[in-house]
Protein backbone atom coordinates (compact mmCIF):
# COMPACT_ATOMS: atom_id res chain seq x y z
CA UNK A 1 0.00 0.00 0.00
CA UNK A 2 3.24 2.61 0.74
CA UNK A 3 4.57 1.61 -2.61
CA UNK A 4 1.11 2.36 -4.14
CA UNK A 5 1.09 5.87 -2.73
CA UNK A 6 4.40 6.94 -3.57
CA UNK A 7 3.66 5.52 -6.82
CA UNK A 8 0.78 8.01 -7.37
CA UNK A 9 2.36 10.87 -5.83
CA UNK A 10 5.28 10.42 -8.16
CA UNK A 11 2.85 10.16 -11.04
CA UNK A 12 0.82 13.26 -10.01
CA UNK A 13 4.04 15.07 -9.52
CA UNK A 14 5.13 14.29 -13.16
CA UNK A 15 1.84 15.25 -14.44
CA UNK A 16 2.39 18.75 -12.71
CA UNK A 17 5.86 19.48 -14.27
CA UNK A 18 4.13 18.49 -18.09
CA UNK A 19 0.99 21.10 -17.28
CA UNK A 20 3.33 23.99 -15.21
CA UNK A 21 6.08 23.25 -18.51
CA UNK A 22 3.71 23.94 -21.37
CA UNK A 23 3.63 26.64 -24.23
CA UNK A 24 0.10 28.26 -23.37
CA UNK A 25 1.00 31.44 -22.23
CA UNK A 26 3.41 32.29 -24.67
CA UNK A 27 3.59 34.23 -27.80
CA UNK A 28 5.46 32.84 -30.96
CA UNK A 29 7.79 35.77 -33.28
CA UNK A 30 5.46 35.60 -35.89
CA UNK A 31 2.73 36.89 -33.55
CA UNK A 32 4.53 40.03 -32.49
CA UNK A 33 5.02 43.20 -33.99
CA UNK A 34 8.70 44.36 -32.88
CA UNK A 35 9.27 48.47 -32.74
CA UNK A 36 12.82 48.85 -32.99
CA UNK A 37 12.81 52.82 -32.92
CA UNK A 38 10.48 55.25 -31.15
CA UNK A 39 9.69 58.86 -32.30
CA UNK A 40 8.38 61.64 -30.04
CA UNK A 41 6.81 65.01 -31.61
CA UNK A 42 4.68 68.01 -30.79
CA UNK A 43 0.84 67.03 -31.42
CA UNK A 44 -0.51 68.80 -34.54
CA UNK A 45 -3.50 68.77 -32.78
CA UNK A 46 -5.16 71.45 -30.69
CA UNK A 47 -4.85 69.26 -27.60
CA UNK A 48 -1.85 70.26 -26.06
CA UNK A 49 -1.72 66.81 -23.59
CA UNK A 50 -1.05 64.56 -26.75
CA UNK A 51 2.35 64.08 -28.62
CA UNK A 52 2.82 62.24 -31.70
CA UNK A 53 4.06 59.04 -31.69
CA UNK A 54 6.01 56.92 -34.52
CA UNK A 55 6.89 53.44 -34.51
CA UNK A 56 9.43 51.85 -36.76
CA UNK A 57 8.33 47.73 -36.95
CA UNK A 58 11.04 45.32 -38.05
CA UNK A 59 9.66 43.06 -40.63
CA UNK A 60 10.87 39.30 -39.00
CA UNK A 61 10.69 38.05 -42.28
CA UNK A 62 12.75 39.96 -44.00
CA UNK A 63 15.97 38.48 -43.24
CA UNK A 64 14.55 35.01 -43.60
CA UNK A 65 13.85 36.19 -47.47
CA UNK A 66 15.93 38.52 -47.82
CA UNK A 67 17.48 37.34 -51.30
CA UNK A 68 14.03 36.57 -52.76
CA UNK A 69 11.39 38.56 -51.16
CA UNK A 70 9.97 42.15 -52.11
CA UNK A 71 8.72 42.58 -48.36
CA UNK A 72 9.77 46.01 -47.07
CA UNK A 73 12.31 45.89 -43.93
CA UNK A 74 10.17 47.88 -41.56
CA UNK A 75 6.68 49.69 -41.38
CA UNK A 76 6.55 53.07 -40.12
CA UNK A 77 3.38 54.67 -38.33
CA UNK A 78 2.35 57.53 -36.86
CA UNK A 79 -0.47 59.03 -34.69
CA UNK A 80 -1.27 61.11 -31.48
CA UNK A 81 -1.66 59.92 -28.18
CA UNK A 82 -2.19 60.94 -24.61
CA UNK A 83 1.04 59.05 -23.72
CA UNK A 84 4.08 56.66 -24.85
CA UNK A 85 2.03 53.78 -22.89
CA UNK A 86 -1.32 54.29 -24.39
CA UNK A 87 -0.03 54.46 -28.04
CA UNK A 88 0.86 50.88 -27.35
CA UNK A 89 -2.51 50.27 -27.83
CA UNK A 90 -3.78 52.94 -30.46
CA UNK A 91 -0.90 50.89 -32.66
CA UNK A 92 -2.88 47.67 -32.43
CA UNK A 93 -6.21 49.32 -34.04
CA UNK A 94 -3.87 48.93 -37.20
CA UNK A 95 -1.08 46.27 -36.20
CA UNK A 96 -2.19 43.26 -36.24
CA UNK A 97 0.13 41.51 -34.28
CA UNK A 98 0.73 42.11 -30.41
CA UNK A 99 3.23 45.30 -29.93
CA UNK A 100 7.03 44.91 -28.43
CA UNK A 101 9.55 47.09 -27.32
CA UNK A 102 11.88 44.23 -26.24
CA UNK A 103 14.08 44.81 -29.67
CA UNK A 104 13.92 48.28 -29.26
CA UNK A 105 17.38 50.26 -30.37
CA UNK A 106 16.46 53.83 -29.79
CA UNK A 107 14.21 56.94 -28.49
CA UNK A 108 14.29 59.48 -30.79
CA UNK A 109 12.66 63.53 -30.30
CA UNK A 110 12.27 66.31 -32.52
CA UNK A 111 14.06 69.51 -31.12
CA UNK A 112 11.41 71.30 -30.82
CA UNK A 113 9.80 68.84 -28.35
CA UNK A 114 13.07 68.39 -26.47
CA UNK A 115 12.88 72.43 -25.57
CA UNK A 116 9.38 72.37 -24.99
CA UNK A 117 9.00 72.98 -21.05
CA UNK A 118 6.41 70.02 -20.47
CA UNK A 119 8.92 67.45 -22.14
CA UNK A 120 9.84 65.92 -18.98
CA UNK A 121 6.50 64.72 -18.06
CA UNK A 122 6.66 62.79 -21.77
CA UNK A 123 10.06 61.17 -21.48
CA UNK A 124 8.68 60.06 -17.45
CA UNK A 125 6.21 57.75 -19.53
CA UNK A 126 9.06 55.36 -20.39
CA UNK A 127 10.16 54.92 -16.96
CA UNK A 128 6.51 53.28 -16.71
CA UNK A 129 7.22 50.84 -19.45
CA UNK A 130 9.15 47.66 -18.33
CA UNK A 131 10.16 46.35 -21.76
CA UNK A 132 11.88 50.54 -22.33
CA UNK A 133 15.36 49.13 -21.31
CA UNK A 134 17.39 52.29 -19.48
CA UNK A 135 20.40 51.87 -21.41
CA UNK A 136 18.03 52.72 -24.93
CA UNK A 137 20.11 55.05 -26.60
CA UNK A 138 18.64 58.84 -26.55
CA UNK A 139 18.64 60.60 -29.64
CA UNK A 140 17.49 64.61 -30.22
CA UNK A 141 17.13 65.24 -34.03
CA UNK A 142 16.77 68.95 -35.96
CA UNK A 143 13.43 67.84 -37.80
CA UNK A 144 10.30 66.18 -36.76
CA UNK A 145 11.35 62.30 -36.30
CA UNK A 146 8.78 61.46 -38.87
CA UNK A 147 10.53 63.14 -41.91
CA UNK A 148 13.96 62.28 -40.06
CA UNK A 149 12.77 58.28 -40.20
CA UNK A 150 11.73 58.94 -43.82
CA UNK A 151 14.91 60.52 -44.92
CA UNK A 152 17.06 57.44 -43.04
CA UNK A 153 17.80 55.24 -46.06
CA UNK A 154 21.49 53.33 -44.91
CA UNK A 155 22.75 51.98 -47.97
CA UNK A 156 25.11 49.52 -46.34
CA UNK A 157 22.67 48.02 -43.81
CA UNK A 158 18.73 47.00 -44.42
CA UNK A 159 17.84 45.88 -41.18
CA UNK A 160 17.35 49.15 -39.31
CA UNK A 161 17.92 47.93 -35.87
CA UNK A 162 21.23 47.39 -36.61
CA UNK A 163 21.92 50.21 -38.09
CA UNK A 164 21.60 51.88 -34.75
CA UNK A 165 23.79 49.73 -33.16
CA UNK A 166 26.29 50.42 -35.69
CA UNK A 167 26.68 54.24 -36.31
CA UNK A 168 26.09 54.74 -32.94
CA UNK A 169 29.25 52.82 -32.00
CA UNK A 170 31.53 54.36 -34.28
CA UNK A 171 30.73 57.51 -33.74
CA UNK A 172 30.89 57.49 -29.92
CA UNK A 173 34.61 55.91 -30.67
CA UNK A 174 35.52 58.53 -32.63
CA UNK A 175 34.35 61.16 -30.33
CA UNK A 176 31.81 62.88 -32.24
CA UNK A 177 28.75 61.63 -30.24
CA UNK A 178 28.84 61.08 -26.45
CA UNK A 179 29.40 57.64 -25.78
CA UNK A 180 27.55 55.10 -24.48
CA UNK A 181 26.29 57.01 -21.14
CA UNK A 182 23.91 59.12 -23.60
CA UNK A 183 21.16 56.94 -22.42
CA UNK A 184 17.40 57.34 -20.80
CA UNK A 185 19.10 55.93 -17.72
CA UNK A 186 21.53 58.95 -17.38
CA UNK A 187 19.35 61.27 -18.14
CA UNK A 188 16.61 60.16 -15.61
CA UNK A 189 19.56 59.97 -13.35
CA UNK A 190 21.23 63.75 -14.37
CA UNK A 191 17.62 65.39 -14.00
CA UNK A 192 16.70 64.04 -10.74
CA UNK A 193 20.16 65.25 -9.01
CA UNK A 194 19.40 68.26 -10.83
CA UNK A 195 23.31 69.40 -10.38
CA UNK A 196 24.53 68.37 -13.99
CA UNK A 197 24.12 69.36 -17.72
CA UNK A 198 22.77 66.23 -19.68
CA UNK A 199 24.42 65.56 -23.30
CA UNK A 200 22.31 63.89 -25.57
CA UNK A 201 22.98 62.40 -29.14
CA UNK A 202 22.39 65.10 -31.51
CA UNK A 203 20.93 64.13 -35.52
CA UNK A 204 19.58 64.88 -38.55
CA UNK A 205 18.79 64.72 -42.17
CA UNK A 206 18.22 68.27 -43.02
CA UNK A 207 21.42 69.59 -44.40
CA UNK A 208 22.54 73.19 -43.38
CA UNK A 209 24.79 75.42 -44.66
CA UNK A 210 28.52 74.46 -45.33
CA UNK A 211 31.45 76.30 -43.70
CA UNK A 212 34.70 75.53 -44.94
CA UNK A 213 37.15 75.03 -41.82
CA UNK A 214 40.58 73.68 -41.68
CA UNK A 215 39.81 71.76 -38.54
CA UNK A 216 37.51 68.23 -39.44
CA UNK A 217 35.85 68.76 -35.69
CA UNK A 218 33.52 71.68 -35.12
CA UNK A 219 30.50 71.30 -36.52
CA UNK A 220 27.18 69.53 -35.85
CA UNK A 221 24.75 67.22 -37.74
CA UNK A 222 24.06 68.72 -40.91
CA UNK A 223 27.00 70.89 -41.57
CA UNK A 224 29.22 68.03 -43.28
CA UNK A 225 29.55 67.83 -46.80
CA UNK A 226 29.34 64.76 -48.10
CA UNK A 227 28.90 64.15 -52.30
CA UNK A 228 27.77 60.98 -53.46
CA UNK A 229 24.48 58.64 -52.81
CA UNK A 230 25.04 58.21 -49.25
CA UNK A 231 22.54 58.08 -46.03
CA UNK A 232 20.94 61.40 -45.74
CA UNK A 233 21.57 61.38 -41.96
CA UNK A 234 24.21 62.65 -40.08
CA UNK A 235 25.32 62.11 -36.34
CA UNK A 236 27.11 64.65 -34.37
CA UNK A 237 27.80 66.79 -31.70
CA UNK A 238 25.07 66.39 -28.41
CA UNK A 239 22.18 68.41 -27.37
CA UNK A 240 22.32 69.66 -23.70
CA UNK A 241 19.49 69.32 -21.65
CA UNK A 242 19.16 71.48 -17.92
CA UNK A 243 16.50 69.86 -15.53
CA UNK A 244 14.91 67.92 -18.57
CA UNK A 245 14.59 70.76 -20.47
CA UNK A 246 17.17 71.03 -24.00
CA UNK A 247 18.67 74.30 -23.66
CA UNK A 248 21.41 74.22 -26.68
CA UNK A 249 23.78 72.26 -28.61
CA UNK A 250 27.60 71.03 -28.94
CA UNK A 251 29.50 70.63 -31.97
CA UNK A 252 31.30 67.21 -32.37
CA UNK A 253 34.36 69.26 -31.30
CA UNK A 254 33.10 70.45 -27.80
CA UNK A 255 31.49 67.04 -27.34
CA UNK A 256 34.77 65.53 -27.64
CA UNK A 257 35.82 67.94 -25.26
CA UNK A 258 32.98 67.30 -22.61
CA UNK A 259 33.70 63.71 -22.57
CA UNK A 260 37.45 63.42 -22.24
CA UNK A 261 36.91 65.98 -19.09
CA UNK A 262 34.70 64.42 -17.59
CA UNK A 263 36.40 61.54 -15.72
CA UNK A 264 33.19 59.27 -15.30
CA UNK A 265 33.02 58.49 -18.89
CA UNK A 266 35.96 56.55 -21.12
CA UNK A 267 36.84 57.25 -24.13
CA UNK A 268 38.88 55.07 -26.48
CA UNK A 269 41.52 56.51 -28.61
CA UNK A 270 40.30 58.52 -31.24
CA UNK A 271 41.77 60.73 -34.24
CA UNK A 272 41.94 64.60 -34.33
CA UNK A 273 44.67 66.84 -36.37
CA UNK A 274 46.55 69.97 -35.08
CA UNK A 275 48.05 72.89 -36.50
CA UNK A 276 51.60 72.38 -37.76
CA UNK A 277 54.02 74.94 -35.77
CA UNK A 278 56.24 74.83 -38.30
CA UNK A 279 53.89 75.48 -41.21
CA UNK A 280 50.78 76.99 -40.93
CA UNK A 281 49.39 75.54 -44.50
CA UNK A 282 49.62 72.50 -42.93
CA UNK A 283 48.03 69.42 -39.95
CA UNK A 284 49.11 67.17 -37.83
CA UNK A 285 47.16 64.23 -37.68
CA UNK A 286 47.04 62.32 -33.84
CA UNK A 287 45.79 59.77 -31.91
CA UNK A 288 44.57 60.85 -28.76
CA UNK A 289 45.05 58.53 -25.82
CA UNK A 290 43.77 58.77 -22.20
CA UNK A 291 46.35 56.48 -20.34
CA UNK A 292 46.06 58.17 -16.66
CA UNK A 293 43.06 59.74 -14.94
CA UNK A 294 42.12 63.20 -15.03
CA UNK A 295 43.43 65.41 -11.38
CA UNK A 296 41.02 67.18 -10.19
CA UNK A 297 40.79 69.29 -7.04
CA UNK A 298 38.45 71.60 -5.52
CA UNK A 299 38.51 74.17 -2.91
CA UNK A 300 34.50 75.10 -2.49
CA UNK A 301 35.01 76.28 0.92
CA UNK A 302 36.67 79.81 0.64
CA UNK A 303 34.76 82.79 -0.47
CA UNK A 304 36.04 82.27 -4.33
CA UNK A 305 35.94 78.86 -4.96
CA UNK A 306 38.39 77.19 -7.38
CA UNK A 307 38.86 74.28 -9.27
CA UNK A 308 41.88 72.84 -10.69
CA UNK A 309 41.74 70.08 -13.29
CA UNK A 310 44.85 68.66 -14.78
CA UNK A 311 44.45 66.48 -17.94
CA UNK A 312 47.01 64.05 -18.99
CA UNK A 313 47.16 62.51 -22.98
CA UNK A 314 49.38 60.33 -24.59
CA UNK A 315 49.24 61.81 -28.45
CA UNK A 316 50.48 59.55 -31.29
CA UNK A 317 51.98 61.25 -34.25
CA UNK A 318 50.28 59.78 -37.46
CA UNK A 319 51.38 62.13 -40.31
CA UNK A 320 53.25 65.40 -40.91
CA UNK A 321 52.94 66.83 -44.40
CA UNK A 322 55.04 69.25 -43.78
CA UNK A 323 58.16 66.46 -43.64
CA UNK A 324 59.03 68.43 -40.77
CA UNK A 325 61.87 66.25 -38.80
CA UNK A 326 59.98 66.04 -35.57
CA UNK A 327 61.69 62.53 -34.58
CA UNK A 328 65.33 63.17 -34.30
CA UNK A 329 64.76 67.08 -33.63
CA UNK A 330 64.46 67.04 -30.10
CA UNK A 331 63.55 70.92 -30.13
CA UNK A 332 61.20 71.30 -32.95
CA UNK A 333 59.32 68.43 -31.06
CA UNK A 334 59.27 69.60 -27.83
CA UNK A 335 57.59 72.81 -30.01
CA UNK A 336 55.06 70.34 -31.27
CA UNK A 337 53.89 69.14 -27.94
CA UNK A 338 53.58 72.83 -26.48
CA UNK A 339 51.79 73.95 -29.62
CA UNK A 340 49.26 71.11 -29.42
CA UNK A 341 48.79 71.64 -25.44
CA UNK A 342 48.17 75.14 -26.14
CA UNK A 343 45.42 74.50 -28.60
CA UNK A 344 43.82 71.69 -26.47
CA UNK A 345 43.41 74.15 -23.87
CA UNK A 346 42.50 76.99 -25.54
CA UNK A 347 39.41 74.35 -26.83
CA UNK A 348 38.61 73.21 -23.12
CA UNK A 349 38.67 76.48 -21.94
CA UNK A 350 36.54 78.02 -24.47
CA UNK A 351 33.92 75.29 -23.71
CA UNK A 352 34.21 75.55 -19.70
CA UNK A 353 33.56 79.52 -20.56
CA UNK A 354 30.03 78.30 -22.77
CA UNK A 355 29.25 75.74 -19.99
CA UNK A 356 29.44 78.92 -17.09
CA UNK A 357 28.31 81.61 -19.18
CA UNK A 358 25.61 80.03 -21.86
CA UNK A 359 24.44 76.70 -19.88
CA UNK A 360 25.05 77.63 -16.36
CA UNK A 361 26.03 74.94 -15.78
CA UNK A 362 28.47 71.54 -16.68
CA UNK A 363 28.28 68.41 -18.24
CA UNK A 364 31.47 67.01 -16.75
CA UNK A 365 30.15 65.37 -14.11
CA UNK A 366 31.88 67.61 -11.59
CA UNK A 367 28.78 67.36 -9.27
CA UNK A 368 29.67 64.18 -7.97
CA UNK A 369 32.70 65.17 -6.94
CA UNK A 370 31.70 68.19 -5.09
CA UNK A 371 29.44 66.78 -2.71
CA UNK A 372 32.73 65.03 -1.51
CA UNK A 373 33.73 68.11 -0.35
CA UNK A 374 30.72 68.75 2.34
CA UNK A 375 29.72 66.45 4.95
CA UNK A 376 26.39 66.52 4.96
CA UNK A 377 23.48 66.18 1.89
CA UNK A 378 22.15 69.61 3.38
CA UNK A 379 25.43 71.26 3.47
CA UNK A 380 25.69 70.70 -0.55
CA UNK A 381 22.54 71.35 -1.36
CA UNK A 382 22.79 74.97 0.38
CA UNK A 383 25.67 75.46 -1.77
CA UNK A 384 23.75 75.16 -4.83
CA UNK A 385 25.76 73.57 -7.23
CA UNK A 386 23.53 74.38 -10.50
CA UNK A 387 23.90 78.08 -9.17
CA UNK A 388 27.54 78.39 -7.61
CA UNK A 389 29.05 76.72 -10.53
CA UNK A 390 29.00 79.40 -13.30
CA UNK A 391 30.81 81.88 -10.98
CA UNK A 392 33.80 79.19 -10.11
CA UNK A 393 37.08 79.75 -11.06
CA UNK A 394 38.39 77.39 -13.47
CA UNK A 395 41.84 76.31 -13.91
CA UNK A 396 42.40 74.15 -16.67
CA UNK A 397 46.19 72.99 -17.73
CA UNK A 398 46.46 69.70 -20.44
CA UNK A 399 49.93 67.88 -20.51
CA UNK A 400 50.63 66.08 -23.79
CA UNK A 401 53.26 63.21 -24.04
CA UNK A 402 54.20 62.42 -27.33
CA UNK A 403 54.40 58.59 -27.91
CA UNK A 404 55.21 57.44 -31.41
CA UNK A 405 55.50 58.62 -34.94
CA UNK A 406 54.40 55.29 -36.86
CA UNK A 407 56.72 53.13 -38.46
CA UNK A 408 58.72 55.73 -40.51
CA UNK A 409 61.36 56.81 -38.20
CA UNK A 410 62.49 59.16 -40.91
CA UNK A 411 61.01 61.61 -43.00
CA UNK A 412 62.36 61.96 -46.69
CA UNK A 413 64.00 65.25 -47.74
CA UNK A 414 61.40 66.59 -50.61
CA UNK A 415 63.89 68.84 -52.08
CA UNK A 416 66.11 65.87 -52.66
CA UNK A 417 63.48 63.89 -54.56
CA UNK A 418 62.16 66.82 -56.70
CA UNK A 419 66.30 67.50 -57.81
Amino acid sequence: MKNIKYGCLIIFLISMTLILSGCWDQTSIEERAYVVAIGLDKSKSDNENQIQVTYVIANPEYSKKEAMSNEPPMEVITFDANDINVARNKANTVIAKEISFNLLSVLIVSEELAKDQNFIRWMYDATKEREIKRNTPFIVVKEETTEFFKQNQPKLESRIHKYYDLILKYASEAGMVPNSHSNLGRYYRLTQADASLYLGIYGTSEKSEYKRRAEEDPFIAGEIEIKGGSNKVQFMGSAVFKEGQMIGTLTGEETRAAVLINENLNMGSILATYKDPFDNRYRVTTRILQKEDIKIKMDLKSPLPTIDVSIPLYIDILSQHSMVDYVNDTEKRERLKQSIEEEITKTYNKLIKKTQEEFKGEPFGWSVIARRQFLTIKEFEDFDWMKTYPEIDVNLSVKVNIGNFGNQSKVPDLEEMRD
